[in-house]
Order: C-alpha cells, then structure tokens, then sequence
C-alpha cells in the first residue's frame, strides 16, 4: 500500500493539513500517516483534537525558549529514523516553518519525493519574515509538487526557474478549513457578521511574529492605549501568543487596561467566531489574512511586508507594520468612515474557493498510480466569475 506522510508542528500548520489529511484518509488504498512535531506543544495539542486528527508519531522535541537551531538539530535527530523505518512514498509539509524546511530537505536526501503546501509566497527581503522567507525558498528548490495557493504565488515560482512540471494551482486549504467549520450555515453567518463601522467597537488583535518582538511589539500595544483613550466605547481581545518575547511586553503594556482583554490562545472556532464578531483585525498571522475575507472583516496587517500581497490588491488588506501613529489613523478611519468601512467588507475573498485539498489528493494519487476522485473545476473560473 502506497504512504503519505504529512508532517506538522504549529497551530497553522494543523489548521492548512487538516482538510488535506482528511481528504488523503478517505481511501482505503493509500496509508495516510500523520506526524507532529510537538513544536508548539500547548497550541498544536488543542488544535489536533479540535480538527479530530490523532497523529501516528510525535516527535516531542519541544522545550521552553528553543531556538530555531535546537529546532533544526533535534528534526535532523529524530526525523531520519522515522523516515528508514516507515519508507513513505511522498512527505508532505506547509508553508514556512522550520519544522516544513527541516522535514523537507531530510525527505529531499532520502530522495523521496516532497509536496509543499502553500508554496510559491514571497516578499523576497530574507529577514521579512524572517526565518519563514528562507524556508520557503529552500522547499521550492526540491520540492516535487509545489502546491501553489495563488496566481501570484505561480508567478513568483515561474520568475524563480522552478520546473512548471512542479506547479499546481490548488487555492488555500484555510478556506477549505474555514468553510468546513461554518459548514451549511455559512451564507447565514457571514451576513450576520458584516457591520458597519458604527455598530459594535471591537477590535481582535494577534501578533506573534520574530520581526514584532522587541519595540515593534510595545508600539502596537502603546497604539491600543491610545486608541482605548480616544473612543471610549472601543474594546480589543487580545489571545496572547505563549512565547516569553511576546507575553512579556504585552501584560507588562496591556493588564493594567480594562479595555483590553488579554486571553489564552483560542481553540479555532473560538477565533472565529471572535473574529465574526469583531469590527476590525489587527494581525501579523498570515493565516488570519487569508480567513478573515471570508468573513467580511477589514485587516490591518502589522508588518511593513507581507507574502500574501493578494489581499492587499484586492483591497481587504492594508500594510501598517508597528508604526503606532499609522496603526491609530487607520483603526480611527475605519471606525467612523461607514462607507469605507463596507468597501472592504464586501470585498471578495481571493485565496481560495474551498476544495483546495481535493485538489491536491487528486494529484498526489494521480501520481501514486491511485483512482482519482472526482474532477474539480480550475480555480480560474472561481477568480474570473462572481
């Protein structure tokens, strides 16, 4: 029996795979195996139940404050033997991680072939995301079948030389994820979750990433101050990422305001029915760029470059990195201008149309000499029609 070996550590990484360890799992003929790097122990644990995946192997190699050596080292350790003793036929790694290079460039040495989820994002500035850009870039080199999410991400391949026998333009498997999870009611809740800028004042915010640790992260929590001061009716919910570079500054900036609620990390439905019911996101996630379209939310991104730039074309999306003066004049625009305000909320969401992980089962199959499912419609015909 043919095996796809899907590896995973981080809550994104859980939410992207999900649907496609899924769609892999609903044939009889092909071996499925799920592993989990322990990476983000707290987070992917939750999250793994939430999506009902039970992993096969777990590497376990979390540890507090690890580095993103200790990463590398302890993935070259224990996943080699992993691979001599299950052999699979494909690997299959997300996005941008070090668990998705490492993981990767081991299966590339053991000559087994690679399919990279999200692949193709770039911004092309190797600190900005840093280290997600690099190890983005590394996959794409040997990957096999690079599983493109966008038009743009199939461009940014094509200008690099990569094999065009490699690409595949599949949409994002969030979509697939989100749409899942609101299930029938979809169409219902997505129309309840549009407002206008003068209705309920709540803002999300999530920032985790390397480039916001340090005075980048204590001018977005001084912006939310300032912003509590300037409308008195205005809350923000905060989960707070569990990484000591990240709680440190934010509860030593934020507890102290009753208009802030610092959180826990949210299980997934909890995020999205927080984002639902939120006015406007403050983010870093790449993640929350690509969901929160589907519910008709405005996002700010706090970086000063992003690889998703789709969404900012498109115009759901707008730049603001952590420069507190302009996170201030863009949350205030777009809590008292209504009409700008629902410009971008009806925005269209341009990652994805929800079978993205169909998509890639039928390829990974196809090339494994399986029955294919049934045939899904190109994504050109979601992005070209309303």
């Amino acid at each position: 029996m043919k095996k796809i070996l899907t590896v995973m550590g981080t809550r994104p990484e859980i939410i992207k795979l999900a649907p496609v360890i899924k769609a892999l799992s609903a044939y009889e003929d092909l071996e499925s195996i799920a592993l989990s790097t322990g990476q983000h122990r707290e987070m992917s644990d939750q999250f793994l139940k939430e999506f009902d995946i039970v992993t096969d192997i777990d590497l376990d190699i979390m540890k507090p404050r690890q580095s993103l050596g200790y990463i590398m080292s302890k993935m070259a350790e224990k996943f080699e033997p992993v691979l001599n003793e299950i052999q699979p036929d494909i690997v299959l790694v997300q996005g941008d991680t070090t668990t998705a290079a490492m993981s990767g460039l081991i299966a590339y040495f053991h000559k087994i072939p690679v399919g990279h989820v999200e692949a193709g994002l770039r911004t092309n500035n190797i600190y900005f995301p840093h280290p997600e850009e690099i190890n983005r870039q590394i996959v794409s080199r040997f990957a096999t079948f690079n599983f493109v999410p966008t038009l743009r991400a199939r461009e940014n391949l094509v200008n690099e030389s990569i094999d065009l026998s490699t690409i595949y333009y599949v949409g994002n498997t969030v979509v697939d994820s989100l749409l899942n999870l609101l299930g029938s009611d979809r169409n219902a809740l997505n129309r309840k979750s549009v407002q206008t800028a003068s209705e309920n004042k709540m803002i999300l915010v999530t920032a985790h990433r390397r480039e916001n640790f340090g005075a980048p992260m204590t001018n977005i929590c001084e912006a939310i101050n300032k912003l509590t001061e300037i409308f008195s009716n205005l809350k923000f919910i905060f989960p707070v990422h569990p990484n000591p570079n990240v709680r440190e500054i934010v509860y030593g900036n934020l507890s102290g305001n009753p208009r802030v609620e610092l959180r826990e990390p949210m299980n997934y439905l909890d995020l999205i029915k927080t984002m639902m019911r939120s006015t406007i996101i403050l983010t870093d996630s790449g993640g929350i760029q690509e969901e929160a379209p589907t519910l008709h939310k405005p996002i700010l991104v706090l970086r000063n470059e992003t690889e998703r730039p789709e969404g900012v074309d498109a115009g759901v999306a707008k730049l603001v990195g952590s420069d507190k003066d302009k996170i201030i004049k863009e949350v205030s625009s777009l809590l008292t201008d209504d009409e700008k305000y629902r410009k971008i909320a009806f925005k269209k969401n341009p990652y994805g149309d929800g079978k993205s992980a169909l998509r890639i089962a039928n390829v990974l199959r196809s090339f494994l000499g399986l029955k294919t499912g049934p045939k899904i419609d190109p994504l050109e015909q979601y992005y070209n029609g309303d």
